[in-house]
C-alpha cells in the first residue's frame, strides 16, 4: 500500500498509530488477520466463509496489501487443483497482539451496551437477567 505523504511529516506519518491504521485500514483486513489467527494456514475460500459479507475482490485485494505489507505470507502449491495459503508472518502476529486489547475494549463495550439496552423492569418476575 502507497503511502501519501503528508505535509510536516518527512516520511508522511504523524505517529505510530498513523502507520498501523495504514495498515490494517479497510473493513476486512482486521477480520482476516483475527482468522489468520484462529488458525495458522488457511485458504482463500476458508477465509471468504468465515467473512460473511466480503466479495472475492474486495477479500483478494486486502490480502495482497497484507502481504505488500509484510504481515501476511501467500504460499502457493504447484499442484492440480492449483493451492494456495495464507499465514502470519511474525510481523503479522505481532500486529493481532496489539489488536488484541482493541478487541477487548470492544467485547466490552457491546456487553455494556447490551447489559443498558436490558432494563430490569422488563423482566417479569423482577429477578436480574443473566449477566448482571
Amino acid at each position: 500500500m502507497t503511502t501519501v505523504n503528508r505535509p510536516g511529516a518527512p516520511d508522511g506519518h504523524v505517529c505510530g498509530i498513523d502507520t498501523a491504521l495504514e495498515v490494517i485500514g479497510g473493513k476486512w483486513k482486521v477480520l482476516a488477520l483475527w482468522a489468520l489467527h484462529e488458525q495458522p494456514h488457511r485458504r482463500f475460500g476458508e477465509l471468504r466463509r468465515m467473512l460473511p459479507g466480503v466479495t472475492e475482490k474486495v477479500l483478494a485485494a486486502h490480502l495482497r496489501e497484507l502481504e505488500a505489507d509484510g504481515v501476511v505470507h501467500r504460499e502457493s502449491y504447484d499442484e492440480v487443483p492449483p493451492r494456495v495459503e495464507y499465514s502470519l508472518t511474525e510481523d503479522g502476529v505481532r500486529l493481532n497482539g496489539a489488536l488484541a486489547p482493541l478487541g477487548d475494549w470492544g467485547r466490552t463495550r457491546v456487553r455494556a451496551a447490551r447489559s443498558a439496552a436490558r432494563p430490569e423492569s422488563a423482566l417479569v418476575d423482577g429477578t436480574r437477567g443473566p449477566g448482571y
